[in-house]
């Protein structure tokens, strides 16, 4: 009986011991437990995606910088608007009513390609607009289409001890001495429109664009000369090497997906500088010594669509002519909108919106967030059938500055 009792002791008190064991390591689960809301952190990274309270984001944009599910954006926008911490901006913008936290000032280097060019210029102003409404300090240099001005900015912005550079310049030969200089002096690097060796690429899907051109001008050569076609001629920017040469290459293959005939045509390619004068000289060239009926023009952008435009003017040959630009600068735009225009069509980079997006992905990467290597700019074929759609404020800027120039 004893023996019993001894027995049962011993083993009630070893399931105490297991009992109280299983309690600590019970507790102990308790104390690192997360009390982590899903749904509150995902709402969190959307109110985070507003670089101020001024900024108007749509479902795409904040889909894009906060990295979730488009319908998860979709939602939880719907219920910050519903709880009034986040404003409708007409049919698809979004504002946020609270002030963002405001990170470490930054102090970042930005490198224009030139002062000249509208787009550019287009670019800059978003840029500079962008970094002032997200509390940078926005360092900007001409590079003035000159390898040699993009080497001494990069020893400027080295000197002047920037956070980051932004470049934009076009010459492949200098990109590989830009990134070493940044790379030396531990400067993160995002190359704009012109992939640059180790830097985070923001521009152009250049081969899509392209296409999206090539194949709008097959239709038209299509519809108004039944698929006939006598030269294709392209305007190239020297100095970009291959990579703008991707715009062309997808034109051509555009017009052949429409056209496949049009590969027993003679090309011609021509270096223009990317400039509307050198193209002007180059046509005028070209049209003096092969004057042909139907002549298809794939540009490298706008500029140079319109300098090969104007030349078939001069000789009174505008209807030979079918021409395609890249871009849809507001001259390109304008020229669409002309009765009987034979700039069939452009693409448009919306550099409008290079600067919110563009600083933003600066910010993730200086703050330590995940980046993709390349990220691209949204794309779209303007014609003169939808220019007024995709541009409708164009004629409120042509009739403010119209009136501004009579007062």
């Amino acid at each position: 009986m004893i023996d019993v009792l001894t027995a049962e002791s011993t083993l009630c008190r070893l399931f105490h011991t297991v009992k109280t064991s299983l309690e600590v390591v019970a507790n102990a689960g308790e104390s690192r437990r997360s009390y982590r809301v899903e749904s509150v952190a995902r709402a969190c990274d959307i109110l985070a995606t507003f670089a101020s309270a001024s900024e108007v984001l749509d479902l795409k944009d904040v889909t894009a910088r906060s990295r979730l599910n488009k319908v998860t954006v979709f939602r939880i926008l719907g219920t910050l608007v519903e709880k009034k911490l986040v404003d409708r901006v007409g049919p698809r913008g979004y504002r946020t009513r609270l002030q963002p936290v405001v990170e470490k000032r930054y102090r970042i280097g930005y490198a224009m390609q030139s002062s000249v060019v509208p787009f550019t210029s287009v670019v800059t102003d978003s840029m500079v607009e962008a970094a002032y409404a997200a509390n940078v300090d926005l360092f900007v240099l001409n590079n003035s289409y000159s390898p040699a001005a993009a080497l001494r900015n990069a020893d400027r912005f080295v000197a002047e001890g920037v956070n980051l550079v932004i470049e934009s310049q076009i010459s492949t030969k200098v990109a590989a001495q830009l990134t070493s200089k940044f790379s030396a002096a531990g400067v993160p690097l995002i190359a704009i429109d012109v992939p640059h060796p180790g830097a985070i690429y923001f521009g152009a899907d250049n081969y899509k664009a392209g296409k999206i051109g090539g194949q709008c001008l097959g239709q038209w050569v299509a519809k108004h000369w039944e698929g006939a076609v006598d030269q294709i001629v392209f305007a190239e920017v020297d100095a970009s090497g291959h990579v703008l040469d991707a715009r062309l290459t997808g034109m051509y293959d555009g017009i052949l997906k429409l056209l496949p005939e049009c590969r027993h045509a003679p090309v011609f390619h021509y270096g223009t500088k990317g400039h509307f004068e050198n193209a002007l000289d180059v046509f005028r060239r070209h049209i003096r010594l092969h004057g042909a009926r139907r002549i298809v023009v794939g540009a490298v952008n706008d500029p140079t669509a319109l300098g090969a435009l104007q030349a078939f003017r001069e000789f009174g040959g505008e209807e030979n002519c079918a021409v395609a630009g890249q871009g849809a600068c507001l001259e390109a735009r304008e020229e669409m909108r002309r009765r009987d225009t034979r700039f069939i069509c452009s693409v448009a980079y919306f550099p409008e919106t290079y600067g919110n997006r563009v600083i933003h992905l600066a910010l993730d990467i200086l703050n330590g967030r995940r980046v993709p290597p390349a990220v691209f700019t949204n794309h779209e074929l303007v014609t003169s059938f939808n220019v007024d759609k995709i541009y409708p404020n164009d004629m409120l800027l042509k009739t403010g500055l119209t009136a501004a120039l009579r007062c």
